[in-house]
């Protein structure tokens, strides 16, 4: 079943509709890959990810504790 659907213009380019650039997690500049697998074509975002977007992964949306310098230190064991 198709999530939704894009119209390829003249010059062979199409839009991503938003539902789509949501659940890839992609916007201006992002990188798609193309890949075949049998007789489909599988459109996936590149493995390129800003530190923005790691962060995100692994700590969802909230903002990047604070630290001192000596925190900083402890936690390296130094």
């Amino acid at each position: 079943m198709a999530i939704t659907h894009s119209r390829v213009t003249a010059q062979g380019q199409i839009s991503v509709p938003a539902e789509v650039r949501r659940k890839l997690g992609i916007g201006p500049g992002s990188l798609l890959e193309w890949v075949e697998e049998g007789d489909h074509i599988i459109v996936r975002r590149a493995g390129r990810f800003t530190s923005d977007e790691i962060h995100r992964a692994l700590f969802g949306r909230r903002p990047p504790e604070t630290r001192t310098l000596v925190q900083l230190r402890e936690g390296l064991g130094s």
